[in-house]
């Protein structure tokens, strides 16, 4: 039996030797890697950081000492060694464990993640309130390097000075957020990377002090004064130093032995200190190792599927369009493969902005850009736009300031669950002024929107979803309101009527059928254009339907549904109508495949079809 298969809980870490804990890292790997490609994941990332979490957890006692992972993909091994080994094989999946911490799986998992740039904030306040409790125990807040390209990372750090808050912070530095890490910060880091000669003059001093008989201890202790000297010889100028914290390293992420040394005297150190964690994405799995990015999550069974998707297509459309407009600019929050845009990085490279994990200020930058008389297209998963809300009401809507909002991962994504469903855009989009939002559920619908939004002179925001179109017989479809809207009957004079947009569009087609072979004749409406929408198109598409079923991929509070009803109401285009809704109700959608997913939300075709039939076939 393996050391693995036999922890409970890392407690027993603290009693292995180094050569154990070096064999339990071999064995972590070696699982986190079969499971990463069995059930989809974050590889690269998870592989990076198996040393320096057993290291963590062969110093520290968690739960009681409290951990806290920046974005949570690097957590796995974490997840393994805190008593979810058994459970593991789960990972992912529907009902299973999450791919992120999770407060409500374990006592282990002290803060949930899924967004960048927190972990310092968290654990700040962690720390604080044991602080105030009288409690002894430590927090420690492991954040990457691409982290630190999110300003939230530094106005935290600007409130790490309290006295005696027992907090460390491990910048875990591997050269690489999910796309390059860019900018000034990252040319810091690399000073600092490449320069250790501060930590091997500080261990040979301390064994030299150390050796000497019987004065060698209290040297040692006494010397501390002087090594701030030294400190601050050799680096002259350190921005965590200058920030108040205690800067430790860099130090080697996969030497355990040293790691250990290095959080024993962090945790040892009055201050708020800073441990500076070298490692390597993809760690011991070659592919990984040469393709960093590619391999920062994928797919289940390890193999990426060819083919078009809503992304490769967008990426498309900006390379065709950014040969013609030359004061088009693409910006994107570290994601430039992922939202299609490296081919457009790669021809226009003057004209592509990757600001990294910094989604607040990539919002005010393209506010600023529409203002220099730039085209700005901000291409950005539609969760992490949730971070800037504000700035896009604040700094673009209100100035009326001409921009494409791109919003790739729309509705629901799959196993990386409730942290990265895009369920929110549609109800925050549609409460601001003067914005256009489209919800394009094929490739051709896509062409269309972003065309539009280049015309438009506002904000238009572009939603679709993950992955490739459906695949359906559209031809029944037939436009209404110069290509914004579209219908298709079922059956002769219809009596019910399916509303959708995006991606349940072809759900709505299938449920039509399905009720068409009982009896029931279906009117489906497409709507393209969610904002504004044509009140005058829209009523008479629905004049004659005594059933409105309203099917909708986000939430049901301030969504689409509600604003059109709401809107039929105001001009008395109710009456004698029944309305449902089916839409994701007050709760949040937790991870699982996405099929799966959307028969939890009663998505399928052959739910809304017996939905409707309850409440009209009979």
């Amino acid at each position: 039996m393996s050391i693995l298969e036999t922890l409970n809980s890392p407690a027993p870490l603290k009693r292995m030797s180094v050569e154990e804990l070096n064999t339990l890292a071999g064995e972590l790997r070696e699982k986190l890697l079969t499971v990463a490609i069995n059930n989809g994941g974050h590889l690269s990332s998870n592989l990076g950081t198996v040393e320096l979490t057993v290291a963590l957890h062969s110093v520290f006692s968690s739960p009681y000492d409290r951990i806290i992972w920046d974005v949570g993909h690097q957590a796995y091994a974490h997840k393994l060694l805190t008593g979810r080994y058994k459970d593991f094989d789960t990972l992912r999946q529907y009902g299973g464990i999450s791919g992120f911490p999770r407060r409500k799986e374990s006592e282990h998992d002290s803060f949930g993640a899924g967004h960048a740039s927190t972990s310092i904030s968290a654990a700040l306040g962690l720390a604080l309130a044991d602080k105030q409790a009288g409690k002894r125990n430590y927090t420690v807040a492991v954040a990457g390097d691409g982290a630190f390209t999110g300003g939230m990372i530094y106005e935290a750090l600007n409130n790490t000075s309290v006295k005696g808050l027992r907090l460390i912070i491990v910048l875990n530095d591997n050269e690489m957020s999910i796309s390059p890490s860019v900018g000034g910060i990252n040319t810091y880091l690399g000073r600092l990377r490449t320069s250790p000669r501060y930590l091997g003059f500080k261990y040979k001093l301390k064994k030299f002090f150390a050796a000497i008989p019987l004065i060698g201890v209290p040297l040692t202790k006494m010397t501390r004064g002087i090594k701030n000297f030294f400190k601050r010889l050799v680096w002259r100028d350190n921005m965590f130093e200058n920030l108040g914290l205690h800067y430790y390293g860099p130090v080697d992420g996969y030497d355990i032995k040293r790691m250990r040394t290095v959080l024993g005297d962090a945790m040892r150190d009055k201050n708020v200190s800073i441990v500076h964690v070298r490692t390597q994405k993809g760690r011991g799995y070659s592919p990984a190792e040469e393709q960093p990015e590619k391999y920062h999550g994928v797919p289940k069974g390890g193999k990426y599927k060819a083919g078009e998707s809503f992304s490769s297509v967008f990426g498309d459309i900006m390379t065709r369009r950014g040969g013609e407009d030359k004061k088009l600019l693409a910006v994107t929050a570290a994601m430039c493969e992922g939202t299609g845009l490296k081919e457009f990085a790669a021809r226009y490279p003057d004209r592509f902005c990757d600001v990294g994990i910094a989604e607040e200020h990539a919002m005010t930058f393209c506010g600023g850009l529409s203002a220099g008389d730039m085209h700005p297209v901000f291409a950005v998963y539609s969760t992490f736009a949730q971070r800037a809300y504000d700035q896009l009401i604040h700094d673009v809507a209100l100035q009326g300031l001409p921009m494409i909002l791109a919003l790739d991962r729309a509705g629901i994504v799959g196993e990386d669950g409730p942290t990265h469903h895009g369920l929110f855009d549609v109800g925050f989009l549609l409460q601001i002024p003067s914005v256009e939002v489209y919800s394009p559920e094929n490739y051709e619908d896509m062409r269309y929107s972003m065309a539009k939004g280049f015309e438009f002179n506002g904000i238009t925001a572009v939603r679709y979803p993950r992955g490739a179109e459906q695949v359906y017989d559209r031809g029944g479809f037939v436009a209404a309101d110069s290509g914004n809207m579209f219908y298709a009957d079922y059956g002769k004079k219809p009596k019910v009527a399916i509303i959708s947009y995006g991606r349940l569009c072809g759900n709505a087609v299938k449920a039509a059928q399905l009720l068409c072979k009982k009896g029931v004749s279906v009117r489906v409406v497409k709507i393209l254009r969610l904002k504004p929408l044509n009140c005058d198109v829209f009523f008479e598409l629905l004049k004659d339907s005594s059933l409105l079923y309203f099917a909708e991929e986000g939430m049901r509070s301030g969504g689409f549904a509600e604003r059109a009803l709401a809107t039929m109401c105001e001009h008395g285009q109710t009456a004698g109508k029944t309305a449902v809704i089916r839409a994701v109700e007050d709760r949040f959608v937790p991870h699982g495949d996405t099929d799966r997913l959307f028969e939890d939300c009663g998505f399928l075709p052959n739910q809304m079809a017996d939905e409707i039939w309850l409440k009209f076939g009979k």
